[in-house]
């Protein structure tokens, strides 16, 4: 299954200034894979240690000097380790973060040697503010689940993917093309992009298969709650975690989820699943600037899972009803469709940037409006809003355009896509007219490409 940020980790590795990569991610969305990937692509030896299977090899990390390191490893995995050939991955390495902040020295006097590492709970560790990484002295790659244009490669759909790519509003998605796609789309929520549950997908072509493994790879993310953080309480997060799918695209509450625990203590147990990324902070922004991170209020929290699949199955959602419907709507409310945006959104952003989503909203006493996502492009902000069925109002997109002065705004729905220029209709203020951009499921991943043509 080809992923996108192969061309990212082949360009790394023939760099000759590269520093060492720490890949991250959430459990099982194939990062050890990926590291096997690129030692067979560029015809490297692969040196994996697995720091959580083999912790005393911990232990071949004491000395400062890499070239002793290496000399360690070589005599207890009993191979050789040669700069310019061989691929060191540590995977796992939160199992030792201390050996994080010695891979500065691999960057500074071994910088021959290619090093990754990975790990599916390192962002405990990179949160501790007790603990110094080697700032300069390495690089990150964040990975996602496999997104839809992954999806479509590795079902056999390679020539819609060049369809969706070569298409603009002068040049559309043929109207079969888009029925097909769109019936794609509601497979693909269903499936999610899990590489194991494609992987069944591809191979069997079965919904209950891949249930199936949804609920096995659930059950992991359950067990990894006891490994979160020494003194962590395991009932609050496994609370809150089952709550989640319901507060898919709406406030993190946490009197919403008991009114009987602590807030703060419901809120910490919501930031222990988005620091596993099992879960995405969707950010409120003031979005009167760039970067859309400058103004973000932390009391106000939208919730995006990990993957579509994952929430279909956690959500119970009917998987016959969902592919024979011509819509993203259930008894969800649409909820299914802003994840679906939420996480294509979040696939979107440079591999070695941190994947955030914003929201605004505007909490006035008679006038409250909330835009789904709020997307940056180059020094364009971006309002988006999410309609899981053909119809469906505007009006928090309207406030928005209004109050910001903006003159672009982008609707993502079923519906073939189009560009209108219409007139915000709101009660107050004057009005402003801006041009709608409206955009099918599919065509996500084109929106960077499609919004930077735009004057």
């Amino acid at each position: 299954m080809e992923r996108h940020i192969e061309t990212y980790l082949s360009d790394w590795f023939g760099d000759k200034a590269r520093k060492p990569l720490i890949l991250r991610g959430a459990r099982q969305v194939g990062k050890t894979w990926l590291a096997k990937w690129l030692g067979a692509r560029i015809g490297a030896d692969l040196a994996a240690v697995n720091l959580e299977r083999d912790p005393d090899l911990a232990a071949c990390f004491t000395p400062n000097d890499p070239r002793e390191v290496v000399a360690l490893i070589e005599a207890r995995l009993r191979l050789t380790i040669t700069p310019g050939k061989t691929l060191l991955f540590l995977d796992e390495i939160q199992a030792a973060p201390q050996i994080l902040a010695k891979l500065r020295w691999f960057a500074e006097e071994l910088p021959s040697l290619a090093v990754m590492a990975a790990g599916s709970l390192l962002d405990f560790v990179l949160a501790d503010p007790s603990f110094a990484m080697p700032v300069g002295r390495i690089t990150y790659a964040h990975l996602e689940p496999m997104t839809f244009l992954e999806f479509l490669r590795a079902v056999g759909e390679a020539r819609l993917c060049d369809a969706i790519a070569g298409c603009s509003l002068t040049r559309p998605i043929a109207p079969v093309l888009h029925d097909r796609l769109m019936e794609l789309v509601r497979t693909y929520c269903l499936v999610g992009g899990m590489p194991a549950a494609v992987a069944a997908w591809v191979e069997s072509r079965s919904l209950v298969r891949v249930e199936a493994l949804h609920r096995d790879l659930l059950q992991t993310m359950r067990d990894d709650f006891a490994r979160y953080k020494r003194g962590v309480n395991t009932a609050q997060v496994s609370k809150v975690w089952s709550a989640l799918p319901r507060l898919v695209g709406r406030k993190f509450q946490p009197s919403a989820i008991d009114p009987d625990e602590k807030s703060l203590s419901l809120k910490n147990a919501f930031r222990m699943l988005t620091h596993a990324r099992a879960a995405t902070p969707v950010q409120r922004t003031a979005a009167n600037g760039i970067p859309l991170g400058a103004e973000v209020d932390d009391r106000y929290q939208k919730v995006c899972l990990l993957d579509t699949g994952l929430y279909c199955t956690q959500s119970g959602i009917d998987a016959a009803i969902t592919r024979a419907t011509h819509e993203l709507v259930f008894v969800n409310q649409g909820q299914l469709a802003e994840q679906l945006v939420g996480q294509e959104l979040r696939a979107l952003r440079p591999v070695n940037q941190e994947p955030t989503l914003f929201t605004w909203v505007r909490a006035t006493k008679n006038s409250n409006a909330e835009v789904d996502y709020v997307f940056q492009v180059s020094e364009r902000i971006v309002p988006i809003e999410v309609k899981a069925g053909a119809a469906g109002s505007l009006r928090s997109l309207h406030v928005m355009v209004q109050e910001k002065k903006l003159d672009l705004g982008v609707r993502i729905s079923s519906e073939p896509a189009q560009m209108r220029t219409v007139t915000t209709a709101l009660p107050i203020g004057e009005p402003r007219a801006f041009r709608l951009l409206s955009i099918p499921f599919y065509l996500i991943s084109e929106l960077p490409r499609w919004l930077a043509s735009l004057t």
